[in-house]
């Protein structure tokens, strides 16, 4: 087999491949093989009739086709590794000449990775919000537990704010009651903004017993986004007490004997979260001045299939779910398809580029994946998908994603060395040192590379 490279452009090379036909008999011969099994011929067993009776009966044609199609991703790849190539995706293949014992000659275009060269990252300087816990952050969480922990009790009175009301709904369209407006016992506390648009104030002032008309825009059900003359009759009003604000309280609700210590314990986890969250924030903006630092040409054809790999798990997995097209996502949004067009296309090279860029640095770092951080790192990414680690590891070995994996876990390495190399300082002016990067580096990345929600099988290799 002899083969040549012509570089198209610097994502794209043309492959011309010519094939001695002795070179094909392997496949010839399980052309052969495979239409033996699959044609009966009279006066021969199955499996039996001979190469001469097979061109005879249904073309020499057809089993050289059979065969071509063989063996063109054998001599494909041959001529990959022959020219040392880095491929993306798929080629397009063009059988050019294909003389019976003598020749098979094809083209095949690909993209290809690109070379990029990573110039000195160490200049890099990025602010990030200071880690400060005020005693409003501490109020407001201390808030939070306290609504957990309230009761309710029945009151004859008129329903007011936080009240929790026991209704039954009933809503017209055109006058007529819908098979699937009807509800009762439903339970609604004032002010959640879970029900329909105007509820709060039709039964704002309503004791038991009594109801209410309004209108409302419906969400859902058979009558979705039609307006609709909605009544709601209160059966019970219950008032929401919370608990004082006290020692027995910190014992109620936690392993503490004190308030002062329950706050003391909301203030710490509330300075790890904001620590968290200071260090994801310099790494997505490292990461944004790191791919300003790098000229990545971007493959066509495998920014098309991005693109298109984005909107599908857009519409079909996150959209679907949530019971909506993307018509009414873009209205909800308030986007035109062009903006969201031209959105996706900018995360989708933002993605290609995050990857080309950190996969180049994981080289020339001579970055390495243990098998503990691969574990780690797929049980985060179970967690994230809604499956348990055992389901999401079979999805991954069945679908060949485990390099994937590994490619993200080693991304999230680069990227953390990029980060320590780089200057951070708070908005006080501060130089803060990152603590146990990789996790929210890995993090960071799959938001980048667009695969933070996506399951095992919804992912392209890139």
């Amino acid at each position: 087999m002899k083969s040549a490279v012509e570089t198209l452009n610097p994502t794209r090379v043309r492959l011309t491949v010519e094939v001695p036909f002795e070179e094909l008999k392997p496949s010839l011969d399980a052309a052969y093989k495979k239409i033996n099994q699959q044609v009966t011929v009279k006066g021969f067993r199955q499996g039996k009739i001979p190469a001469r009776v097979i061109d005879q009966r249904f073309g020499r044609g057809a089993v050289l086709e059979e065969a071509v199609n063989d063996a063109l991703p054998k001599f494909y790849t041959e001529a990959v590794n022959e020219g040392e190539l880095n491929v993306l995706g798929q080629p397009e293949v063009d059988i050019t000449e294909l003389k019976d014992g003598e020749l098979l000659a094809f083209t095949a275009e690909v993209d290809i990775r690109p070379a990029l060269e990573i110039p000195d990252y160490s200049g890099i300087e990025v602010e990030v919000d200071a880690v400060e816990v005020s005693d409003e952050d501490i109020d407001k969480s201390v808030e939070q537990l306290r609504e957990r922990f309230a009761t309710t009790a029945p009151v004859e009175r008129a329903a007011q704010d936080g009240d929790v009301l026991t209704l039954n709904l009933e809503a017209k369209v055109d006058g007529e009651v819908l098979e699937d407006g009807v509800a009762e016992g439903v339970t609604y506390t004032i002010g959640s903004g879970e029900l329909l648009d105007g509820i709060d104030e039709a039964v704002k002032g309503v004791e038991a017993g009594n109801s209410a008309t309004f209108t409302s825009e419906l969400k859902g059900g058979s009558a979705e986004g039609k307006e609709a003359e909605v009544k709601v009759e209160v059966t019970e009003v219950k008032s929401r007490e919370l608990p004082e604000l006290d020692d027995d309280f910190a014992q109620l609700a936690s392993e503490f004997d004190t308030l002062e210590e329950l706050r003391e314990d909301s203030r710490k986890r509330l300075a790890q979260m904001k620590k968290y969250d200071q260090a994801t924030q310099a790494q997505e903006k490292v990461l944004d001045e790191l791919l300003k630092l790098v000229e990545v040409p971007m493959p066509e054809k495998l920014l098309a299939d991005e693109i298109e790999t984005r909107k599908h798990n857009l519409v079909n997995h996150q959209l679907g779910q949530m019971g909506l097209d993307l018509a009414k996502y873009l209205e909800i949004q308030g986007k035109s398809e062009e903006e969201f067009d031209a959105e996706t296309k900018e995360q989708a090279e933002k993605g290609i580029k995050t990857q080309f860029i950190l996969d180049e640095l994981v080289n020339k770092e001579k970055l390495n994946v243990s098998q503990e951080e691969l574990t780690e790192h797929l049980m985060r990414r179970a967690q994230s998908s809604g499956m348990s680690p055992d389901q999401f590891a079979q999805a991954v070995v069945e679908g060949g994603q485990v390099p994937m994996l590994v490619g993200e876990v080693a991304r999230g390495k680069a990227l953390a060395v990029v980060v320590e190399a780089a200057t951070v300082k708070d908005s006080n002016g501060e130089v803060i040192d990152l603590d146990d990067e990789d996790e929210t580096a890995e993090t960071v990345v799959a938001e980048a590379e667009g695969t933070e929600a996506e399951s095992a099988d919804e992912k392209p290799e890139v």
